[in-house]
């Protein structure tokens, strides 16, 4: 089993198929197996770079509070366990903020960042709508299954088709959840901002946000993408904050259509013939 460790603290992480090097940061409480629908296409193109964050999954729990900055750290450990100088970056909402940290720690390490579902935290984002997480009044003692189908009122678009959310749970509940863990990175969320950062930001950037993300609405997309120069700002339609299991083929898309154009060589000049 490949685990990093980090002042102590086990990572563990995976890399999967060859080429460039594309490193995949998962979001809060979710594990390295979420990226599911997205790791065969990035695989047959690309080499993957997983890993379970602090506080979930196969890594371990260190007592918290976490930092953004503790995780981006242990995210550039896990490149160098991989053997990797430098990566092109997909961060999906927490792990979007972790893959911002990254870059602003160790620009070196990042060729392109590639943001989905994610904000710039701090006061400036917009916050979820929380009408959408009353159910969870009721959720103490109740099964970690029934949970997950409550919490699925802000994760998806309600378009979303049943049997989809399903796969997803059933994914999740291969690991016991660590409350510790989950509120540890909670905390680097709420402690933490890139505002006044974002426009030194000097790799190309793509920006994916759902119009119908009701955890981390579509306003910090746009705002992220406003900040950083040059970004692209792509809106996923009809898709919540699991855009991955929303509109999958949509996502898939333009995530190897990004990639390939920074991937792709660039043309040398040609001089023309002496007269």
């Amino acid at each position: 089993m490949p685990i990093v460790i980090r002042k102590g603290t086990a990572l563990y992480w995976e890399a999967d198929g060859s080429g460039e090097p594309v490193l995949m940061i998962m979001g809060l409480s979710f594990t390295l197996d979420m990226w599911y629908r997205l790791r065969p296409a990035i695989v047959s193109r690309y080499r993957a770079i997983l890993f379970d964050n602090r506080g979930v999954g196969r890594s371990d729990t260190p007592r918290g509070p976490y930092s953004m900055r503790e995780m981006a750290e242990d995210a550039r450990a896990v490149l160098d366990a991989a053997g990797v100088e430098s990566a092109y970056v997909l961060g999906a909402s927490m792990g979007g903020m972790i893959a911002q940290e990254l870059y602003f720690r160790h620009p070196e390490r990042v060729r392109a960042l590639l943001l989905g579902c994610s904000a710039p935290s701090g006061i400036r984002s917009k916050l979820p709508d929380f009408q959408r997480l009353q159910a969870l009044r009721r959720a103490a003692g109740i099964a970690r299954e029934e949970r997950e189908w409550l919490l699925a009122r802000i994760l998806y678009s309600e378009d979303t088709e049943r049997e989809r959310i399903a796969e997803d749970i059933q994914v999740r509940l291969r690991h016991t959840l660590r409350l510790s863990g989950v509120l540890s990175q909670l905390a680097a969320i709420l402690t933490w901002s890139s505002y006044s950062r974002l426009p030194g930001i000097r790799v190309p950037t793509l920006v994916l946000h759902g119009d119908r993300d009701y955890l981390v609405p579509l306003d910090n997309g746009r705002l992220l993408a406003r900040r950083i120069p040059g970004a692209e700002f792509i809106v996923v339609p009809g898709a919540g904050h699991v855009m991955i299991t929303d509109a999958p083929e949509f996502v898939e898309r333009e995530t190897l259509r990004f990639l390939a154009k920074q991937v792709a060589p660039v043309a040398p000049a040609v001089m023309p013939p002496a007269s």
